[in-house]
């Protein structure tokens, strides 16, 4: 299968170069200057996975990133310009799954970009895989996850979750009781050691509760073990 790629980045150098490497790695790449080309890209083209500059004009790439999120469930990687940015994207959680800082190594991006199409492709919502039976289906607490289908229903209704947040869920679920803090998840999720603290973790959990619709439960699903983790109950 072809897997498309979206660069938007108004520096075309930048672009250009980010291009040269996924395609040399077989993918196919659309490019983008701004926000409102690489939507209308996205409406014509299967894309399977979307780079974004934050800092654009017009409308920025963290804007960029809440509209894709309204419609798609493909992985997202946003570029920042600077450190200090990171703090904005894990402030907002606009629905990234992650974000590398210029100036960036081209070998990294395309590593990351690898690791996010692997899970992506392996745990795709709209994939047609036949359900099955077994232990790729885990029942807690009125939720139903199935790894098989990338499917979580809740209550009886279908949450959307993007894969990240999906892994995040799968993982404390399958491993009901068991407290992991937030560098165990960093680590079993994203496969990468952890080397500096940050927020990232906190930011998809925080979202994932947003869909779960946890605010308006008495009995929550996920459960802060303040100090520590975080943790689902048996």
């Amino acid at each position: 299968m072809d897997i498309n790629i979206l660069v938007v980045d108004d520096e075309k150098e930048i672009a250009d170069l980010v291009e040269i490497y996924l395609v040399s790695d077989g993918y196919t790449v659309f490019k983008a200057n701004n926000a409102e080309d690489g939507l209308a890209i996205i409406e014509k083209e299967e894309i399977h996975l979307a780079i974004l500059d934050i800092m654009m004009p017009g409308m920025d790439g963290l804007e960029m990133c809440k509209k894709i999120r309204e419609k798609h469930n493909f992985p997202i990687i946003l570029l920042s310009a600077k450190s200090a940015d990171i703090d904005k994207i894990l402030g907002l959680g606009t629905g990234a799954d992650d974000y590398v800082t210029k100036p960036f190594n081209t070998l990294e991006l395309t590593a990351r970009v690898k690791s996010q199409l692997r899970r992506y492709t392996q745990l795709n919502p709209n994939s047609t895989v036949v359900e099955k039976e077994d232990t790729n289906e885990i029942r807690l607490k009125g939720m139903v996850i199935n790894k098989e289908n990338h499917k979580v229903i809740i209550d009886g209704n279908e949450v959307k979750l993007t894969p990240i947040e999906f892994d995040i869920l799968y993982l404390l679920a399958s491993n009901a009781g068991k407290v992991f803090s937030t560098d165990d998840i960093f680590e079993r999720v994203w496969n990468e050691k952890v080397y500096e603290a940050n927020n990232t973790v906190m930011v998809h959990i925080r979202r994932l509760r947003g869909k779960m619709n946890e605010d308006s439960r008495e009995n929550k699903i996920i459960t802060t073990v303040w100090g520590v983790g975080y943790k689902i109950e048996r």
